[in-house]
């Protein structure tokens, strides 16, 4: 990945777990990234996404407290902004029509992040 690809991107976060947000946004951080969220509810990336939050991409939980993600997806496909699924369940956790979209195995490292935003972005 070219140096300062990740450099002020604007990031947004839609992860339940406390925890693994924190670590995450943690690794955004380090990348140079600017942090969006996190939303730990569904409703919550809606209101941001709602609100034009400006963000270039985003990093998504497949499962967000028992509801897929995938309205928020759906909406940032329609935006326009590049995502990608980080999830515990693997490939085979996301739905077929999805499978164009990086999706990182977790738990995951701070360079497995930059090396998948890098494959969404443009």
């Amino acid at each position: 990945m070219p140096e300062g690809r990740m450099e002020g991107l604007r990031v947004l976060i839609v992860e339940d777990e406390s925890l693994v947000a924190l670590q995450l946004e943690d690794m955004l951080l380090e990348l140079g990234c600017h942090v969006v969220g996190p939303a730990m509810r569904l409703r919550a990336a809606g209101e941001l996404l709602d609100a034009g939050v400006g963000i270039d991409c985003a990093v998504l939980d497949v499962n967000v407290c028992g509801e897929m993600v995938y309205p928020i997806a759906d909406r940032l496909d329609q935006m326009g902004i590049p995502f990608i699924f980080a999830t515990g369940y693997g490939r085979d956790g996301v739905e077929p029509r999805w499978t164009k979209v990086p999706i990182l195995q977790k738990p995951y490292t701070s360079e497995e992040i930059g090396q998948s935003l890098a494959l969404c972005l443009p």
